[in-house]
């Protein structure tokens, strides 16, 4: 099974779940959390904004944007409708497929803080959504064949914004969600992850 379709399986079991469990084990209503997790990213843009964001000049290459990715996070619940989380996220990387010399990989991280509203619909299954700033760098490696064209790492403080599910199984809890990067108007990446995480 691919990490993208472990995704939606869970994905799938958390709306289940939160729609079939009327009654659960008490909630927990404020204190701290932590956890990480895994998915895959892709990027959102097409070559000419790549090539504005890297300020390559290039054009003879392919673009292969979904890759393995990881966050880990820590959060303080304030009541059941509102937390704020600190991040750090490795996206992954994107790649640009020349010739055999002129292969090139973007890779990108970002850290940041976000605020989290919250909708408890059981004790057992929640929604969230969620916006926040984050400071980012994507280094590049590689000179799509041409020694003669240095590409530019690029780094910048940007918005983060997401949505996602949570089962919670006090003191575990466990969530899917999707987090919008927006980088800049060139290089925007959507991550897809899966968390495992702990309240204290």
């Amino acid at each position: 099974m691919t990490i993208k379709n472990a995704l939606i399986t869970l994905a799938s079991t958390s709306i289940l779940a939160g729609s079939g469990y009327a009654m659960a084990a008490p909630g927990q209503d404020a204190g701290p959390y932590l956890g990480v997790g895994t998915g895959f990213s892709s990027l959102e843009n097409d070559r000419e904004d790549v090539d504005n964001f890297i300020e390559s000049g290039g054009r003879n290459y392919e673009i292969d944007d979904e890759g393995n990715s990881w966050k880990g996070f820590v959060g303080y619940q304030f009541n059941p409708y509102f937390s704020s989380e600190v991040f750090y996220a490795d996206l992954g990387k994107t790649r640009l497929e020349g010739n055999d010399i002129a292969n090139t990989e973007l890779k990108s991280n970002a850290y940041g803080i976000s605020v989290v509203g919250q909708l408890p619909i059981t004790q057992w299954f929640t929604a969230f959504a969620k916006a926040g700033m984050a400071q980012w760098e994507t280094e590049v490696d590689g000179n799509l064949g041409d020694a003669r064209v240095d590409l530019r790492d690029n780094d910048g403080t940007d918005p983060v914004y997401g949505l996602g599910a949570q089962l919670n199984f006090a003191p575990f809890l466990v969530r899917a969600e999707y987090e919008r990067y927006d980088f800049d108007s060139d290089y925007k990446i959507d991550s897809f992850s899966a968390s495992v995480g702990w309240r204290f």
